[in-house]
């Protein structure tokens, strides 16, 4: 559903370690971030909540024709009930710098010496998509140990050396520099763990590379990439009768998604884009020619590089609610950002102050930041992994 959020963002400098204690949206200086009540003085945890609405406001460097960049008018409930607030959705998302990889394991193998086992790998991402229809598909196809039984044949085969062969071929490499021979190893890292029959495969995908920077600012420049993918164990050929699924009834193995990738949240580049994203509704003119170096005096960037931000989002409606209707009735409210350094002494001080405002905050991520396995392998072990952006 589309969302018609009027959206501001205010990112907090990173010298910035406390709200202001005195003054009013008039005496902010450049790039300063603070709360104020209704009659424009300093809110703070002490006397936000009794105010009958609040503001956000920052100083501008450029204050020709337009004074502090300000939200529209914030009334919380710090009860949670009776209070006739406006805020209808109030969280937090904590800077988690480092983004882990997709792991599937598979085990619970179910395989006779001698039968033909395929292993099918699916993969996804931005830069996958562009190359492979309906994702980058391989398949390998290894026969399973035969097995010495005294002339009786045996039942299960031996489940470390399938995985062993397995591997071998899944890090193969096409012969010759031709440019589309694309091999597994590239986006895959393979591992046993194990020695017995309840021996693991396990296959961790691996960081992609980081998208360039675009030349021109107004080209989108930040987008993060990340691979995820599918796996499936059945006896025979590979086969492209049905390339999206196994054969449910072939299946010869389990296989289990141990870990999701995930995105890094809060870094630099992704705060820059918010500030192009929503710059229309932070200025009072020449709006969207921040890419022009001659006419960008408007355009205020208060990022700083290799930084990790808590964003806070405050989304509410319009305090007079005979004031809603949009277009074909079609309610339009709005939105808050606030962008401050992770963990900083200012995110410190102005939860606390929203908190008294608006009640607890809700924080709708849990960081994920390493990855440890404890493994027999004959490829490559990681500790951790991490993915740039």
């Amino acid at each position: 559903m589309a969302d018609f959020s009027l959206t501001t963002v205010f990112v907090v400098p990173v010298g910035q370690t406390a709200l202001p204690s005195s003054g009013s949206t008039q005496d902010l200086t450049a790039g300063q971030v603070g709360l104020f009540r209704n009659d424009h003085s300093v809110a703070d945890d002490m006397n936000i909540a009794a105010a009958p609405y609040f503001y956000v406001a920052q100083g501008r460097t450029n204050t020709y024709l337009q004074g502090s960049k300000k939200s529209d008018k914030i009334k919380g409930c710090p009860s949670g009930s009776g209070c006739n607030s406006n805020v209808t959705d109030w969280y937090k998302v904590p800077g988690c710098p480092t983004p882990v990889n997709q792991i599937i394991d598979i085990d619970g193998w179910n395989v006779k010496c001698g039968d033909v086992v395929t292993l099918t790998l699916r993969a996804f991402s931005s830069y996958i998509s562009t190359l492979y229809f309906n994702g980058l598909t391989r398949s390998i196809t290894v026969k399973a140990p035969c097995c010495d039984c005294d002339g009786n044949p045996c039942i299960n085969v031996d489940v470390p050396a399938l995985i062993d062969a397995m591997i071998v071929k899944l890090t193969q490499h096409a012969p010759g520099n031709n440019p589309d021979n694309v091999f597994l190893s590239q986006f895959f890292s393979f591992e046993r763990i194990g020695e017995d029959e309840d021996a693991i495969l396990r296959i961790t995908g691996k960081p992609l590379t980081a998208y360039g920077n675009a030349c021109d600012i107004a080209a989108f420049p930040f987008e993060y990439d990340r691979m995820w993918f599918r796996a499936f164990v059945y006896s025979g050929p590979a086969t492209t009768i049905d390339f999206i699924v196994d054969d449910s009834c072939n299946t010869v193995a389990t296989a289990t998604t141990v870990q999701n990738s995930n995105y890094p949240k809060g870094t630099a580049a992704e705060i820059k884009q918010l500030e192009k994203n929503f710059y229309s509704y932070q200025v009072g003119y020449l709006k969207s020619l921040f890419n022009k170096m001659g006419y960008n005096q408007n355009f205020e960037s208060w990022v700083v590089d290799d930084t990790i931000y808590d964003t806070y989002y405050i989304k509410f409606n319009e305090l007079d609610r005979r004031t809603q209707n949009w277009g074909d009735y079609v309610s339009e409210d709005s939105t808050v950002i606030i962008a401050t350094v992770s963990g900083g002494a200012f995110a410190t001080a102005l939860e606390t102050a929203l908190v008294a405002a608006l009640g607890t905050v809700v924080s709708d991520l849990t960081c994920i930041t390493t990855t440890s396995t404890s493994s027999t392998t004959i490829a490559p072990t990681t500790t951790s992994t991490t993915t740039t952006d």
